[in-house]
């Protein structure tokens, strides 16, 4: 049969030309395929059919094509010796084939040494271009569908890939480019499954339970039909056809769907495939037609696929633009004899004839554009054009397309969103999973194999509350609690699938700690642990390791140091701390300044404010002290002096007030002195400063400053308890650095002792560490957001550090400042501007009152300043009366009783006022006090 079909074939193009009466120029042109193959099957059909039709509509053409067919019979040796033999023998100016990438890889270097062209409808491997420019790919490269599996990707959220592929030139050319596609739309291959051509059926099982262990569940195909078939009948075998997987297979496999067996077909229930996008046009329907018909003809007891597919179209479409850049070419030149033919085929077989109508085909096909069946035919670089892709999902036993992906609206979408995938409308079709599932598979599962993540836990977390380690060694048992702990517990518990796990410490085999943080978080990438809960602060280091979820604590360290008190409560003048040195002057000074302006107003009405001037000092200083007990017994007469005395004694009960409240509290509460918050100076005294064991925080030191000599590391709170009280003199610690959630809880134990200094140094907060590439990172941070978001997690915390929280009453919590001078401004500004403007007022109303004798004194030039000043001094010192109130006048009226009542005042109370001999003062009338005149 296929010998048949071969002679059948050249026979009709040899009698092709005998049907034209015009001179025709013979072009001859290879063809290699394997026969006995479907691909080959299809391929002569179309090429058979192309050359007929090609011909019955430009039966014009002065040239014809004569094809030579070879079989390579699916081995890459018959492929190089069939093209041997039409280089050689026939000297054929094209070659059609050959059918599989491996054979093209060693055909194409003969086709590039005799420049002859070799056309492939068939060979996809990018890996075949660009080694030649003599080798023509009439197919769409593989790398074109990559981007179109990688949208699909992207348009579910995967990210994590296992990829299938066997080991030939097809299987691995596409890889690179699967893989650079997948990390542009942020998914990784996490496997790679190459599975060789002649494998057994009992390696691919044994394959298919070994991806059955693993999370990823997004499995992409790429290999020929016939392996493919063999790895989806063992996939469900091993029960991986069924809901939550996810198989992509590639358009090799797409192609051949119709002609798989139905067992494959049924094993293939939910897969999805991306398959160039072909045209639909009136000229492909009768093609096709014919196409199945002539099909069924040559292959006599083979079943006709239903419809022409992309290797029918391609070939088709290559030897029609074949034949046009043939007739375009015109005249055939002889190829190049090589001298001693003879001789040289005994040393070197593969040395052949170079054509010069070969280049000249070449350039002209690249030349060539038409629309073929397939769709634009157009060349570029010996390339076919990419063109969109059609998204396909196997339902029963047909292809539905769900979508379509075209590569210009993703080029055209990444500048605007990097949402966008590329498919028409944004959107697929609703898809049938494996399982006859409609829900999205989410790419992963926890492995079947009953296998419970190992969650590492470090044992040495300082306080319990955080993570609490206790091991038993007569049970053999361990006991693991604390805020982390639960933190996880509600998180995985919160995710939308159950995810089974357990608890293991970080310890040796004698149950020591085995190691740092970074250590711990080193063993989750080498697959010792499959995630890291604790305290753990994410870090730079830490994020080479594991990749952690968002922050479940926020970050921070903070610097804690020994209390130190401002004031000592047996120091001699701790009564005067109260208030600043500038409010002490200040109110000394009012009090001067009230008490002066109290005498001046008074002086010349009240009996009390005149005699002495030592009285006048004691009078000046008298009042306004006594004021502030309220005790002053002085009668005011004047208004101006009683508004002076009114407004000093509102102000003299505000600073009465604050100070006795100030020294309440600072006789109860001693405020904290605040450390020096300039670190620098820990570091130039040489202070030593600590911090947990294990942690970061010791090279957060090293990069602040601090020599590696001068830190030192603890585990336990009452080690820093201890160190801190010791200071660094005497081999402790003056600073300690700690996360500032660890700070808090230390503080809350030890209130009365420490304090925060300085501002909290930023840095990342807590989170859970998983491997990189772990599916878990997103759902687990989406849960942290949730969490956080409904105040679960503030909940949590609140029960495990509530109990160790300071109380109201904590002194460490309390401070007070030293009242200053800024406090009282404008009360003090109030009362010495009233003060103030009540001695201008009377000295202005005295002064005009007395212009008279002012202006005597000043009038006359024979006296002298000191007169002068003894004169105004006369004036303001005189006893007057008349600017008395209605009693007073009352008195001037009896002068007798005012007389003896002033003397026994005099006798009997105030010293100051008995004169010998009694003096009388004058008024400014020349009166005597017994109303009688005398002169001055």
């Amino acid at each position: 049969m296929k010998m048949h079909f071969f002679k059948y074939l050249s026979l009709l193009s040899l009698v092709l030309p005998l049907c034209n009466a015009q001179p025709n120029t013979t072009f001859r042109v290879g063809v290699i395929l394997d026969a006995d193959s479907l691909v080959g099957r299809i391929g002569m059909t179309s090429l058979s059919l192309a050359l007929s039709d090609f011909y019955s509509l430009n039966s014009n053409y002065s040239t014809r094509i004569v094809l030579h067919t070879r079989d390579s019979n699916g081995r890459v040796t018959d492929a190089a010796a069939s093209a041997l033999n039409l280089l050689k023998d026939v000297q054929v100016d094209a070659i059609i084939g050959p059918q599989k990438s491996a054979q093209a890889n060693f055909v194409i270097g003969l086709g590039n040494a005799s420049n002859v062209p070799i056309i492939s409808f068939s060979a996809t491997s990018p890996s075949l271009h660009p080694q030649t420019p003599y080798f023509v790919q009439t197919a769409l490269s593989d790398d074109a569908q990559a981007d179109a599996v990688a949208a699909v990707v992207k348009y579910f959220k995967w990210h994590q890939i296992v990829l299938v592929y066997e080991d030939s030139d097809y299987g691995n050319g596409i890889t690179p480019y699967l893989s650079n596609a997948f990390q542009q739309v942020n998914a990784r291959v996490s496997y790679r499954s190459v599975i060789p051509i002649s494998t057994t059926n009992d390696f691919i099982l044994q394959e298919m339970y070994k991806m059955k262990t693993m999370q990823t569940r997004v499995f992409v195909v790429h290999t020929s039909s016939a392996l493919a078939s063999r790895i989806f009948l063992k996939a469900k075998e091993a029960e991986m056809m069924s809901e939550g997987y996810v198989w992509i297979v590639t358009t090799g496999i797409m192609e051949l769907f119709y002609s798989l067996d139905s067992k494959v077909v049924e094993s293939m229930q939910g897969v999805v495939g991306v398959r160039p996008l072909v045209p639909r046009s009136s000229r492909l329907n009768s093609t096709t037609a014919r196409w199945t018909k002539k099909f069924a003809d040559d292959n006599a007891g083979v079943s006709p696929p239903p419809e022409m597919n992309l290797y029918a179209l391609w070939a088709y479409d290559a030897l029609w633009g074949l034949a046009t850049a043939v007739d375009k070419t015109g005249v055939r030149e002889q190829p190049i004899s090589l001298q001693n033919a003879t001789a040289l085929n005994y040393t070197n077989m593969f040395i052949t004839e170079t054509s010069l109508t070969g280049p000249i085909i070449l350039a002209t096909m690249l030349d060539t554009k038409f629309e073929g069946l397939a769709g634009n035919f157009q060349l570029i670089n010996g390339q076919l054009q990419p063109s969109s892709f059609q998204v396909l999902n196997v339902n029963g036993e047909e292809l539905k397309q769900v979508g379509i992906w075209t590569p210009l609206l993703q080029n055209s979408s990444s500048q605007t969103n990097a949402n966008m995938t590329g498919f028409v409308g944004e959107k697929l079709e609703n898809i049938i999973w494996p399982g006859e599932s409609r829900n999205v598979p989410k790419g992963w599962e926890v492995p079947v194999s009953g296998k419970k993540l190992r969650v590492g836990v470090p044992i040495n977390a300082g306080f319990p509350e955080f993570v609490k380690v206790e091991m038993d060694p007569q049970t053999n048992s361990t006991k693991i609690s604390g805020l982390y702990i639960d933190l996880f517990d509600t998180i995985m518990s919160a995710l939308p699938y159950a995810v089974r796990y357990e608890f293991v410490p970080f310890v040796k085999s004698d149950g020591s700690c085995a190691g740092s943080y970074d250590d711990l978080s080193y063993q989750v990438s080498i697959g010792n642990y499959d995630v890291v809960v604790g305290d753990i602060t994410i870090t730079t280091t830490r994020s080479e390791y594991v990749v952690f979820t968002l922050p479940i604590e926020d970050g921070g360290v903070t610097r804690t140091q020994k209390i130190q008190y401002d004031d000592d409560p047996s120091d001699k003048w701790f009564f005067l701390r109260p208030l600043k040195w500038e409010l002490w002057l200040t109110i000394l000074s009012l009090f001067v300044f009230t008490g002066l302006a109290l005498w001046i107003l008074e002086h010349k009405f009240n009996e009390e404010f005149r005699g002495r001037p030592a009285g006048y000092l004691g009078l000046i200083f008298y009042i306004p002290f006594m004021s502030i007990v309220f005790a002053h017994r002085e009668k005011m007469v004047t208004n101006l002096a009683r508004l002076v005395v009114t407004v000093w004694i509102f102000v003299v009960l505000v600073l009465v007030s604050t100070y006795t409240a100030s020294l309440s509290a600072r006789l109860t509460i001693f405020k904290l002195q605040q450390g020096d918050t300039d670190i620098n100076n820990l570091i130039r005294n040489g202070d030593y400063v600590g911090c947990r064991e294990g942690t970061f925080l010791v090279e957060f030191l090293k990069r602040l400053g601090f020599h590696e000599s001068r830190i030192r590391v603890y585990k336990l709170p009452e080690e820093f308890d201890n160190a801190l009280l010791n200071g660094s003199g005497k081999g402790g610690i003056t600073a300690m650095f700690s996360r500032t959630p660890y700070a808090d809880l230390f503080l809350s134990k030890y209130c009365n002792k420490y304090m925060k200094v300085g501002s909290p140094f930023l840095t990342e907060g807590v989170g859970f560490g998983f491997p990189k590439g772990s599916p878990l990172v997103g759902d687990v941070s989406s849960a942290v957001t949730k969490l956080t978001d409904n105040h679960m997690i503030s909940e949590i915390k609140t029960r495990w550090i509530k109990q160790s929280g300071c109380t109201d009453s904590d002194t460490s919590q309390v401070g007070w400042t030293n009242i200053g001078l800024k406090s009282f401004k404008i009360l003090f500004g109030v009362t010495g501007a009233v003060t103030g403007t009540c001695v201008v007022v009377f000295i202005v109303y005295l002064m005009y009152s007395k212009r008279v004798e002012v202006r005597k004194i000043y009038g006359d030039s024979r006296t002298s300043g000191w007169e002068k000043v003894c004169g105004i001094w006369e004036i303001f010192d005189e006893r007057d009366r008349e600017f008395l109130p209605e009693e007073g006048v009352q008195m001037v009226d009896r002068n007798a009783a005012m007389s003896s009542g002033l003397q026994l005042l005099s006798n009997q109370v105030s010293p100051r006022i008995n004169r010998s001999p009694p003096t009388v003062a004058l008024d400014t009338k020349g009166l005597d006090n017994k109303g009688n005149t005398r002169e001055k």
